[in-house]
């Protein structure tokens, strides 16, 4: 699964990365959990153009009659996602991008849970596939992501059993545009290349989502 993750990239680096004005600040965030809200990029309803806008984590579907429903849905299998009920109708119609800077796992050593993050040997940004939806049914709509997961490279393989799908930057069009066919957007749910990234461990304050620091990324 992936249920933590931190984005902490120059607001510029991030507008060069989609080609997208950032209206707003883009502030570094090094602990990013489950039910906060978190930076997506998507085609806007209304327009169809691409757009920066904050989602609540965790995919509450359209049709679900209560709200924290969504707490159990952050992360979509992307072997099942486009048949399962939860999220078939997203996956069709409404993908997004999810930029990050890196990725938490945690691995069982000496009695414990060593918390470990994986990112980019090259300090780059990357982006996660995700499938967005629209809930009605509570006060006001309300407007959840979920992050597809697939089975893991050579490297996350030994921190854990899956990991979240990077979509390649030449393939962000096709990745958001509705009018993808199914059989192209399943060869992008593939695992990142292994040699592309690197994991370390680091410190176990990253267990509290209250902490949001520098540190939490630095190896220990």
């Amino acid at each position: 699964m992936c249920g933590r993750f931190a984005l902490a990239a120059d607001k510029k680096i991030i507008e060069m990365l989609y080609d997208l004005e950032i209206r707003g600040d883009l502030a570094p965030r090094y602990n990013i959990a489950p039910s906060q809200k978190i930076p997506t990029l998507r085609l806007a309803p209304d327009s169809g153009q691409k757009e920066l806008v904050s989602l609540k984590w965790g995919l509450i579907p359209f049709w679900a009659d209560r709200e924290n429903i969504g707490s159990g849905l952050i992360n979509a299998r992307a072997e099942t996602a486009p048949d399962k009920p939860s999220f078939r109708n997203a996956f069709k119609k409404r993908r997004l991008l999810i930029p990050a800077t890196g990725f938490f796992e945690w691995k069982v050593e000496g009695g414990g849970k060593q918390p470990y993050y994986v990112c980019r040997k090259d300090g780059r940004p990357f982006s996660m596939a995700g499938l967005w939806e629209c809930w009605e049914k509570g006060e006001s709509p309300l407007e959840t992501c979920t992050i597809l997961t697939t089975e893991p490279n050579s490297l996350v393989k030994s921190l854990h059993k899956r990991m979240p799908v990077i979509i390649p930057r030449e393939v962000y069009d096709k990745w958001l545009d509705p009018a993808t066919d199914k059989a192209a957007l399943l060869k992008m749910l593939r695992p990142f290349p292994a040699k592309e990234l690197i994991a370390y461990p680091v410190s176990r304050k990253v267990n509290n989502p209250a902490q949001d620091i520098p540190e939490l990324v630095e190896p220990c």
